[in-house]
């Protein structure tokens, strides 16, 4: 594969800040943010309650139209009730009647079969054309009737916050609602082109949308349901992406798109079910148009579709000819809520692929991320950004992270420290920018007196800032200079917490800032260091502890540094 031959300078541990264990570690991050995002700020699954386009107000679900929890029972059975109607009015088919007017008015005619098949409607007979139009009228009220079917269905999956979509199920909703997303019977397709060419009139098409457009929609919230009900889907997935083709219209390919979307979202293994019936460049040719909503939904299905673990999707996705600049545009010229999406397909396709990752930072994107990070008050949209330009390790960008370390917003703090220990990460260079700029005295109090899931990112910064790679596989370089003012500056009572804690991770890093004190500190002052904050206390703790790594560590240091000969210089 491609991407395992590029070298990757994500964050890891401290002992392997530039390592080959980086980019494992940034994939489990972007697969840990996936699943962070179906309970915290962007869910990964959807309900749609107010539809795709504003050309359809009777598309909308007012908050007076919905159901509390003890209405579910009727809710329930108004669903499986709505269901049962749909079958009817899909059972009641007009091709008899259809059938009937060919056979009657048609076939006695000897310009009837050239008019069906295309020919000019000066040939028929005026009296035929009207009973044709007449017998057409009367498909074009069938349609309607499967469309207020369609809709009353698609109501009651949007009335409420636990929509009956089991009840759908258990009614038999899915196939009808690919039957009628299918375009309905080869008649009906003709019949709709018979009645074009007559009357050269839209509504039919109209109606045909509308079927389409209410379909879809209650497809996309039955995907928003649980994992086996999003399952059920699959028999629609081919006709939901062939419908995001040009031939489409627009709300329709929207709210096909949401739908798969939903599906992307619910597992890796629908998610491969997807790429292998071609949803990636069908929802990669969505973010072309310069349609906002078209662009929001296409990202936000793709951001699901690419989240990996596997890189493949995120790699083809940046391949697709136009792609970099569009999303680079986009997140120049698009509002927030747009620029939200499409950085979060940043995030995924530069945590995921190094081949995105590469043609990502050859171009303008990390300029344009900096400056929404300098410029947006959106929390939504800062946070993507904020890990995207950590996936990219963008030393430009510390100057406006150090705004995100003086939020009051923790999340900014961890975030904008998630990003330096990416850039601390990477080379000497990077360390120094960090060193020299208004993060340190920032991170520094951080580490003191933020949260403890702030203060582990804040280690790893301070951490990855005092090593430089070694040569082969030997432990990091130190660079002294930056060790010994933290070291001064009183970061090792933090880390010291970090060895006490629970935590495993944070221990284990808490251990490997401990040894470089005690390995790099001038004079041999590093042991009388830790002696003097209790640190030998803090590491006998682990002389029995059951985590094998943290044990080893722990007693390897107190017997190297504290051994019988200690302090007898003394």
């Amino acid at each position: 594969m491609a991407d395992e031959g590029l070298v990757s300078h994500k964050r890891g541990p401290i002992k392997a800040s530039v390592g080959n264990a980086a980019a494992q570690r940034r994939r489990q991050h972007a697969v840990t943010v996936g699943k962070e995002r179906r309970e915290a700020l962007m869910r990964t699954k959807r309900l749609c309650r107010v539809g795709v386009s504003g050309d359809f107000d009777e598309a909308s679900i007012d908050d007076s139209d919905m159901m509390i929890e003890e209405d579910q029972a009727i809710l329930e059975a108004l669903t499986s009730a709505a269901v049962e109607e749909l079958k009817l009015d899909v059972a009641y088919q007009y091709g008899e009647y259809f059938l009937f007017c060919y056979e009657e008015v048609l076939v006695a005619n000897k310009f009837a079969l050239p008019f069906f098949f295309g020919a000019p409607p000066s040939l028929l007979d005026r009296g035929l054309e009207n009973d044709f139009c007449r017998s057409l009228h009367w498909g074009k009220g069938a349609t309607e009737k499967r469309v207020n079917a369609l809709r009353e269905l698609r109501r009651f999956l949007s009335r409420s916050e636990f929509p009956p979509v089991e009840a759908a199920l258990q009614a038999g909703a899915v196939p009808l609602l690919i039957q009628c997303l299918s375009f309905g019977s080869p008649d009906e397709q003709l019949l709709l082109t018979s009645y074009t060419h007559v009357t050269e009139s839209s509504h039919i098409e109209i109606s045909l949308s509308c079927l389409l457009l209410e379909a879809a929609w209650c497809l996309t919230n039955i995907a928003a349901g649980k994992p086996e009900e999003t399952k059920a889907l699959l028999p629609a997935l081919p006709l939901l992406v062939a419908h995001l083709g040009e031939k489409s219209s627009l709300h329709v390919v929207e709210q096909c798109a949401w739908a798969l979307g939903n599906v992307a979202g619910e597992s890796e293994e629908l998610r491969n079910v997807l790429l292998l019936q071609g949803a990636l460049p069908a929802l990669a040719r969505m973010l072309l148009p310069n349609k906002r909503s078209t662009v929001r939904t296409a990202a936000w299905a793709l951001s699901n579709l690419i989240k990996g673990p596997d890189p493949r999707a995120a790699t083809e996705l940046i391949k697709i000819d136009g792609i970099p600049d569009r999303i680079v545009r986009h997140l120049k010229k698009g509002d927030d809520e747009l620029a939200t999406e499409v950085a979060w397909v940043v995030v995924y396709l530069t945590a995921l692929s190094n081949v995105a990752t590469t043609i990502l930072a050859k171009s303008d994107l990390v300029q344009v991320l900096v400056e929404i990070l300098d410029m947006s008050t959106s929390l939504q949209l800062l946070i993507p950004v904020l890990r995207s330009l950590g996936n990219l390790v963008a030393g430009d960008a510390i100057q406006a992270l150090v705004k995100c370390l003086k939020s009051e917003h923790r999340i900014l703090n961890k975030e904008a420290a998630w990003v330096l220990s990416n850039i601390a990460a990477g080379s000497v260079e990077h360390k120094r920018l960090i060193y020299s700029s208004e993060a340190m005295p920032l991170l520094l109090n951080l580490l003191s007196k933020a949260a403890f899931d702030i203060k582990k990112e804040v280690a790893y910064v301070l951490g990855n800032i005092c090593v430089a790679p070694a040569e082969g596989s030997g432990r990091p370089n130190v660079i002294l200079d930056h060790l010994v003012n933290l070291v001064h500056g009183g970061c090792l009572t933090g880390f010291l917490d970090l060895v006490r804690s629970a935590d495993v991770e944070a221990a284990r890093l808490g251990l490997q800032f401990i040894e470089l004190v005690l390995r790099g500190m001038p004079n041999g002052e590093g042991p009388k260091l830790v002696e003097r904050e209790d640190g030998i206390d803090a590491m006998e703790r682990y002389q029995f502890h059951e985590n094998e790594e943290l044990r080893n560590m722990a007693n390897e240091l107190v017997d190297s540094y504290f051994g019988e000969e200690y302090g007898l210089d003394e």
